[in-house]
């Protein structure tokens, strides 16, 4: 009896010692009339976030799990000009006021995030997707989502865009960019979001794009790293296809041979005609590096 009520004792005491508690906080917007776009602007320091297509009435649907009960996100909605105004900004006020670098960040161990997002939009609506991720790691399952426009910025982090149930953008997305300062980038079936303009940049790190077909429209890509790699998986030969790439001394290149080279810097596939609207167009830049395209 006394060593059960000694355990009982011990377990209390673990459970009431400061620790890495969670907190629960969820953000809905109920809001279905007057707007004609949803702009989600979101905003998180160092987090683990996820986002996929929910089977809901309500545009936006936010869940999070906060280490830190004393840095709450700052929430809020508006409706004006057709647009339905969406914002969580998530800030550092502890590292702000204690003046930490972000290169405390980047040494840090970020297999173990402080936070966690799960950002649920539905198919009933038509979105403009603003992401600032700070220092983290992203999964975007963009199925069944219409995205007209998806910008994601981040100090350092390893972004994944990808279509879970090969479900491609019902509309035309005007652009597509992503931006790290340190990290990896992969698009799986790019041709699947039905942008017009891909620009991904990298100072630091890995881009992987993946386009496992053609495209509905012609689309502008833009790949570059300052010092890491590039990996080009292409659609079939048959489709339209225009590579230029800047030659760099400090950048291995790895081409297939049915790539046909028209000048020093450009390749074609054998499908590939100027004037086809479905023309795909991509220019590669790796400073310090290798580029592989397969």
């Amino acid at each position: 009896m006394l060593k059960k009520l000694c355990l009982l004792l011990i377990w209390i005491m673990v459970k009431t010692i400061p620790g890495q508690a969670q907190f629960v906080k969820e953000y809905k917007v109920t809001e279905r009339k007057g707007f004609e776009v949803v702009y989600l602007n979101f905003s998180s320091y160092k987090s683990l976030t996820q986002l996929k297509r929910v089977i809901s009435p309500d545009p936006v649907y936010i869940h999070g799990h906060l280490l830190k009960s004393n840095i709450l996100p700052d929430f809020s909605h508006t409706i004006h000009d057709n647009f339905l105004d969406v914002k969580l900004v998530h800030k550092n006020v502890e590292s702000d006021n204690l003046g930490k670098s972000i290169t405390s960040k980047f040494f840090s161990d970020n297999t173990n995030f402080d936070h966690s997002w799960d950002v649920g939009l539905s198919s009933n609506y038509l979105y403009d997707l603003d992401f600032n991720l700070g220092v983290g790691k992203a999964d975007f399952d963009l199925s069944q989502v219409p995205i007209s426009q998806l910008k994601i910025k981040s100090a350092s982090a390893d972004v994944k865009i990808h279509y879970g149930t090969k479900v491609p953008n019902q509309v035309e997305m005007d652009t597509l960019l992503v931006t790290l300062n340190m990290g990896t980038v992969a698009v799986e079936n790019t041709n699947f979001t039905n942008s017009r303009i891909v620009i991904i940049e990298v100072s630091y790190g890995k881009i992987d794009l993946n386009y496992s077909d053609g495209l509905a429209s012609s689309s502008q890509v833009i790949a570059a790293v300052s010092g890491g790699s590039i990996h080009l998986k292409l659609p079939p030969d048959s489709n339209p296809v225009k590579i230029r790439m800047k030659k760099n001394p400090m950048c291995r290149t790895v081409f297939p041979k049915y790539l046909k080279s028209i000048d020093k810097e450009t390749y074609v596939t054998r499908g590939y005609k100027p004037s086809d609207p479905k023309l795909l167009e991509l220019i590669l830049d790796v400073g310090v590096g290798s580029v592989t395209v397969e």
